[in-house]
């Protein structure tokens, strides 16, 4: 737990959430803040900063859940699809330093465009360059 961590205090339970899923390691809870309505979130009990610190075995159990909060999402909500959104690091958009996976449910006319703008490589060459880069550094 980290003493500043909003989603630790969700956890501790210091702080009301409106739960839809918990168990002993992930809990799933109402963003207050929704992109869509039924906007969910999907965090583990135990404090991480980043996706890739948590142990792949924690990890595991999170993703998992967050399949099971998008299966929910359509069968419960009659959602005809979804987006499921996780970012790490400020520059990337991540507001609550606590890993979580948002998952927001999506319907024929819900009012939120998607607002990524794809680019280019200037060439195969550069885009196999930065493909070379990814292949060297997974382990």
């Amino acid at each position: 737990m980290s003493a500043d961590c909003i989603f630790c205090k969700i956890v501790a339970g210091s702080i009301p959430s409106t739960k839809v899923y918990e168990d002993a390691d992930t809990i799933a809870f109402m963003d207050i803040n929704p992109v869509v309505k039924g906007h969910t979130l999907v965090i583990p009990k135990k404090h991480c900063d980043q996706l890739m610190l948590m142990p792949p075995d924690l990890l595991q159990k999170v993703i998992l859940v967050t399949q099971k909060i998008a299966h929910a999402h359509i069968n419960g909500l009659n959602a005809i699809g979804l987006n499921i959104a996780q970012a790490n690091g400020k520059v990337a958009g991540q507001i609550v330093p606590h890993v979580h996976f948002h998952v927001i449910p999506r319907f024929d006319i819900d009012e939120h465009e998607r607002r990524w703008h794809p680019g280019k490589y200037d060439n195969i060459e550069e885009m196999n360059q930065f493909a070379e880069k990814i292949r060297k550094a997974v382990h």
